[in-house]
This record gives C-alpha cells, sequence and structure tokens, in this order.
C-alpha cells in the first residue's frame, strides 16, 4: 500500500521572535515493511541552516536554525511511503513461550538480542513497578507463547482503559495513566511499554501515523488526521512485532512508522529553543494521510 503524508505544525507567537533551533522526527525511516519513497520539510520562515541525520535509533532526524524574526513558524514534512500488507490473519499461538524468552533474553550471544536488552530498562518517560507487573502477569504463564501473551496485554488494555483526550498531557506519567484508566495512545503505548518491561521483556515505542477512512458516504476532511502511536515487543526467535493497544490490533500495513526509541522523548515530532516570542504561544497540527 503507497501513501501520501503531509504533516504540518504551526506555532504563533504573542511576540516577535528572533531566532530558533528545532529538531524533528517527521521523515519516515525504512523498515523490514516499509520504503521511504519521497520524503522533505518545508520550513517558513527559510531556515539559515538546515540538515538531515541519523540518531542513535537510526531514526530519520532533521535539524533547522530560523534567524529571521517572525510571529509564525511553520513545519510541513511531506512523504511517500510503500507499506507492504504483511501478516493478514496472523495467529500467534506459536513460537517460544514466555519462559524460554526470559531464559534467551539473559543469556543469548546474538547481537540483534543483546542490542534489544536496551529496551527492558527505565527510560525518561517509562518507569517500572510492581503494579504494572502484577497487572500484566496474569497474561505471561511461563508455558504461553510469548506473541499470543502479548497479544492478550493489549487485548486488556483496550478494554479496560478508555480513550480521553483531555485526561493527560504529553508528561504524565504512567503511573496516573495507570491509576485512572483514562488516556490517548501515547499513554497506552508506554502503559504497554512499561508492563512488559516490568515483567523483564523488551519493548519500545513507536511514533507514526494510521490511515483513517471517513463513515462511508462521508467525505474525508483535510487535515483532519493525527499523529499516531504504538510500541513493539522483541522476541528472540520472532524478533520484533508490533501492536497497537489503543486500537487492539496489530500494526499492518495501515500503520506508517516514522521513529522508535524507548519512550516519547527520543521521538518528539518538533522541539527546540527560541529566542524571544514572549510569554505565550499556540500550536496548531494538520496531518493528512492518504493512498496514493
Amino acid at each position: 500500500m503507497n501513501y501520501r503524508v503531509r504533516h504540518t505544525t504551526r506555532y504563533r507567537y504573542s511576540e516577535q521572535v528572533s531566532q530558533c533551533h528545532s529538531l524533528t522526527h517527521l521523515l519516515p525511516r525504512d523498515t523490514p515493511t516499509q520504503r521511504c519513497i519521497e520524503s522533505y520539510i518545508d520550513v517558513q520562515p527559510l531556515p539559515v541552516l538546515g540538515n538531515t541525520r541519523k540518531d542513535y535509533f537510526g531514526n530519520r532526524c532533521y535539524h533547522f536554525t530560523v534567524q529571521w524574526p517572525h510571529v509564525l513558524l511553520e513545519v510541513t514534512a511531506h512523504s511517500r511511503v510503500a507499506v507492504d500488507d504483511y501478516r493478514p490473519g496472523l495467529g500467534l499461538d506459536f513460537g517460544i513461550s514466555c519462559a524460554q524468552a526470559r531464559t534467551a533474553l539473559h543469556q543469548s550471544n546474538d547481537l540483534t538480542t543483546l542490542e534489544a536488552r536496551e529496551y527492558m530498562l527505565e527510560s525518561p518517560l517509562v518507569r517500572l513497578g510492581a503494579e504494572l507487573a502484577d497487572y500484566a502477569r496474569p497474561s505471561f504463564d511461563d508455558d504461553r507463547p510469548l506473541l499470543s501473551a502479548v497479544r492478550e496485554l493489549v487485548e486488556r488494555i483496550y478494554r479496560d482503559f478508555s480513550y480521553d483526550p483531555v485526561s493527560t498531557t504529553v508528561s504524565t506519567p504512567v503511573i496516573e495513566v495507570f491509576a485512572h484508566r483514562r488516556g490517548v495512545c501515547q499513554d497506552f503505548a508506554h502503559l504497554a511499554i512499561a508492563c512488559l518491561r516490568s515483567l523483564g521483556l523488551p519493548a519500545r515505542y513507536v511514533s507514526g501515523y494510521l490511515e483513517t477512512l471517513p463513515a462511508p458516504g462521508t467525505q474525508k476532511l483535510v487535515g483532519a488526521d493525527a499523529s499516531h502511536a504504538w510500541f513493539a515487543v522483541y522476541s528472540p526467535v520472532e524478533g520484533w512485532m508490533d501492536f497497537d493497544p489503543t486500537n487492539n490490533t496489530l500494526a499492518e500495513h495501515q500503520h506508517i512508522t516514522t521513529a522508535w526509541g524507548r519512550d516519547y522523548a527520543d521521538v518528539t515530532p518538533l522541539k527546540g529553543t527560541v529566542f524571544g516570542g514572549g510569554e505565550g504561544h499556540s500550536v496548531e497540527v494538520e496531518v493528512d494521510v492518504e493512498r496514493c
């Protein structure tokens, strides 16, 4: 499936900004099931400096500097991406068991497994805890296939937690989300990751987009899509597998991956430093995902 993605962010400042230095994670990366055909970022006012590089996690990030006085900064990422229609109807009652996975994670000298162990640790936005381990543990019997257990955890989060876009912010701790049973896609991804890491299993945060389709007989609104987040778990035999707890599904051909890291802080779409701007600013985000 081929997609065209346009992601626009506008910062409006109450006073003039003299210069800004920004870092974006808005350029889709290549994965075993995804190829970025074309991507570029347009910045207004025009930057005096801009360059693309790969970060520690292999994500494509773009750094730019604007030195023209401005009260409006507009950053638009344009991308064309091909995503394979893979694992249709895949069942997950197979493969390495939970007990075997834990043993392999601690004993294997395989490079990929050794690298995955980094994702077993705490990170700035994912703290571990006994409560989270206790919540997840009923799904992870020793003899059960690991991926089947993760699939059940995803279903339980979907069932037990309510989607509520006003209940949290980007800095809400996982333990608060767990206590209030409410949140958004970022929160549910962090929650699943915290549960898995609390059980000694590697999990990473994935940012990107999800194709949304209008109701039958209605026209899709321009700019009405949104960025999305999910997680991936590592199996020492099957490798990385992506799951979407917000929608209770595997992340497949309608999920477009931008970046991954330990948590949201590693892959923030746009962040930086401004000089000036007054005491307040507003942010507008428009996202369009369409087949092409």
